[in-house]
């Protein structure tokens, strides 16, 4: 009964959306009327209805099977193309060593290209192995052995002598580097100290130089002589070596004066810049800013580490222009002259310590830009450090 009364609540809605319509025509002076039942509209709309319904799914499935034949030929294209890369590869290994043999040939010339010229001096760098005669030996009885591998013997053989090459160079930038040091001072052993004490870590990565793990020790010697080359001079490039003001008068120099507060003696543990209120002060050396503020008897204070326990102090500062954390280099801006702290006047008071121990700065600033300048001379191999 329901359900007659649903069909029947259906149909009296069907009907009023498509209610009886009559027309008329005038045609020659006469009018003629049509009647178009609901009965005729209902059915017409449903055969539109379903036309369009048909036209619609015909469209969609054909837009679909376009979409997929699409995917799937680009996707064996795909797979096709990385098969046969892979099938090449195999190919010039299985079939053409000759290539492969070149292709080594010349990627080994690129990597000695890069020391083509190492300075004379290089030479002289003792306590670095030569395998020249066992290399030798190898290529011979690879040769006679097989013959087809001739020519990758001679590869490995020119290897060794790039890693053994490469040592004696990175030694003998380490021995300039040392001998800088030394012209300022500077304990060359204790810095590399410093370096293998500073904060580091990470997950244990072992290198290998062989499928089973282990590692040529010509190869493990030249990785130490780099490491040791790039310790020597991160620290040459932490030593002051600009000016920390453009002014040249000097009022108060390094050791013991007078206080010119007490007048009794003192020890003086910087240099005094004299200069007007808010000169810039500039940083002395490359490092990272470590304190910002307010120190008692320097007044607002900026220092500067710079590794291998070298630090640099700014103080009586009228402002700041530099913030803790910051990495700075060296002339750049970190601050203005001032007077603030147990000051008389307008100066920049400025140290350097080593491992908390105040030193002369004058020695730093009037040696180091020439040991530096002569150093930077001598030829750098790229991207050896």
């Amino acid at each position: 009964m329901n359900n007659t009364k649903a069909s029947t609540g259906w149909g009296s809605r069907l009907r009023s959306w498509f209610p009886d319509r009559e027309f008329f025509m005038r045609s020659e002076g006469q009018v003629r009327f049509i009647t178009i039942s609901s009965r005729v509209q209902m059915t017409a709309a449903a055969i539109a209805v379903v036309v369009f319904t048909i036209w619609a799914v015909s469209m969609a499935v054909a837009g679909w099977t376009q979409y997929r034949a699409t995917a799937d030929r680009l996707s064996l294209l795909d797979r096709e193309a990385k098969v046969a890369t892979a099938t090449e590869r195999v190919n010039a290994y299985r079939g053409n060593l000759d290539a492969v043999t070149s292709d080594l040939v010349k990627r080994q010339e690129f990597i000695e290209d890069m020391v083509a010229s190492l300075p004379e001096d290089v030479k002289s760098v003792e306590n670095v192995s030569d395998s020249t005669t066992e290399a030798a030996a190898t290529v011979d009885k690879v040769s006679a052995s097989i013959p087809e591998a001739a020519e990758l013997a001679r590869i490995e053989a020119r290897q060794l002598a790039f890693v053994e090459g490469l040592t004696r160079y990175a030694d003998w930038r380490a021995k300039k580097a040392a001998s800088a040091l030394k012209q300022l001072g500077l304990n060359p052993d204790s810095m590399i100290r410093s370096a293998d004490r500073s904060a580091m870590g990470g997950p244990l990565e072992k290198l290998a130089t062989s499928a089973d793990g282990t590692i040529d020790p010509r190869f493990e010697r030249l990785g130490l002589s780099i490491a040791r080359m790039s310790a020597l001079e991160n620290g040459l490039a932490g030593v002051p070596q600009v000016a920390p003001a453009s002014v040249d008068m000097v009022t108060s120099s390094y050791g013991y004066r007078r206080d010119p507060f007490t007048g009794a003696a003192a020890m003086h543990s910087g240099l005094d810049f004299r200069g007007p209120l808010g000169e810039p002060i500039y940083a002395a050396a490359a490092g990272r800013v470590s304190y910002v503020g307010w120190k008692s008897g320097y007044g607002k204070t900026v220092e500067i580490t710079h590794g291998n326990g070298l630090m640099t102090r700014y103080a009586h500062m009228s402002a700041f222009r530099a913030k803790v954390g910051e990495r700075v280099e060296p002339g750049q801006t970190i601050g203005a002259i001032g007077s603030t702290g147990r000051s008389t006047g307008p100066h920049l008071h400025f140290e350097v310590r080593i491992n908390n121990r105040a030193v002369n700065p004058r020695t730093f600033l009037e040696t180091a830009p020439h040991v530096l300048e002569e150093i930077r001379r001598a030829p750098q191999l790229a991207r050896a450090d």
